[in-house]
């Protein structure tokens, strides 16, 4: 099987890349920036008018594509949210539609559920949650996907491994918190005490989009590991104890913190991680996935390698320069995640 996959250097685009490989499929990466000395990937900015041109190209003769590129927290010097995540997904799919490709897979997110008290199944709304940039996107793109044949779409929780542990660390942590600190038992964790969460490895999310290439599946797949996290568990793996603290009052921290540059964190995550749904993954085990990594485990893990520097080449790798070069200095390092048009 040819595939051709979008955002190839990313979190999950790296384990889609390693499992299609075990699989025996040929697998072209397309990615803004491409490895050094990696014949046959393309690089693409998706959002740029030229994307269309490139992108049809790339995609002749493919068997499937599958769509993982998106900003979730771009810098202030990084193109706009809105042009990468929607103009880029509207190129992905008018190019895969011009050249003919049968089967299109497409990441979208536990985010663009509208949230619920139970955990929801595939034919829950998807009207994301006010707020939130990365949410109302991902639901924007649910109705860009809607009816469309040929096409699945994936719908992952937190996705974690230890090779995107410095990625995920620059997006997370602020750059006066050093790094290996994390983890340590000593560490107090100011959360909410009705924070829950699923958390799924990046090799899992992998299997299950490989699981979905071989049915030639359509249609909407929940994927995620059971059983949820609660705040005291997160806590335990993120560092050494719960610090219960209101969720009106993290808000009210992070919200002139992330203006001032001082951490990276807008409080429209903290209004995503409050109100994200749990999900029901039936539906995609019937295709015969099981995830092979506990959640707390691979969430343990991924904190081992944040600690540590770990991190892959690009976009995962850890950025080794100064803590004050990497704050703000009066405004924000990191583009607003809150619920802009």
């Amino acid at each position: 099987m040819r595939v051709v996959v979008t955002g190839a250097s990313g979190n999950v685009g790296t384990a889609l890349l390693r499992v299609l490989a075990d699989a025996g499929d040929t697998v072209v990466g397309i990615a803004r920036h491409v490895p050094p000395d990696s014949p046959g990937w393309v690089s693409c900015d998706l959002g740029a008018p030229a994307a269309d041109v490139v992108l049809s190209r790339a995609f002749a003769g493919a068997d499937a594509v599958v769509h993982l590129a998106w900003a979730v927290q771009p810098t202030t010097g990084e193109p706009a949210m809105r042009r990468t995540n929607l103009v880029g997904s509207a190129h992905v799919l008018r190019a895969a539609e011009r050249a003919g490709v049968p089967h299109v897979v497409v990441a979208s997110s536990v985010a663009a559920y509208t949230p619920s008290p139970a955990p929801v199944d595939e034919e829950w709304p998807c009207g994301g949650v006010p707020g939130s940039a990365y949410s109302t996107q991902k639901a924007e793109l649910e109705r860009m996907l809607a009816g469309r044949p040929g096409v699945a779409v994936v719908r992952p929780c937190a996705i974690v491994q230890p090779d995107a542990g410095g990625e995920l660390a620059r997006w997370v942590l602020s750059p006066l918190l050093p790094a290996g600190l994390v983890g340590r038992r000593w560490l107090p964790m100011p959360l909410w005490s009705g924070l829950r969460a699923q958390v799924v490895h990046a090799e899992d999310v992998a299997r299950a989009i490989r699981v979905v290439l071989a049915h030639r599946a359509e249609g909407a797949f929940n994927v995620a590991a059971d059983p949820p996290l609660s705040a005291r568990e997160l806590a335990s793996v993120l560092g050494g104890f719960l610090l219960p603290v209101p969720l009106a009052v993290l808000r009210a921290v992070a919200w002139p913190t992330w203006r001032l540059g001082v951490q990276p964190l807008h409080p429209g995550w903290l209004r995503l991680a409050d109100q994200a749904s749990l999900m029901d993954c039936t539906r995609i085990r019937a295709l015969g996935w099981e995830p092979r990594h506990p959640p707390r485990e691979a969430l343990a893990e991924f904190v081992a390698a944040v600690a540590e520097g770990r991190g892959t080449w690009g976009p995962l790798a850890p950025r080794h320069v100064g803590r004050w070069r990497r704050l703000g200095f009066g405004r924000p390092a990191h583009q607003s995640q809150g619920d802009v048009r």
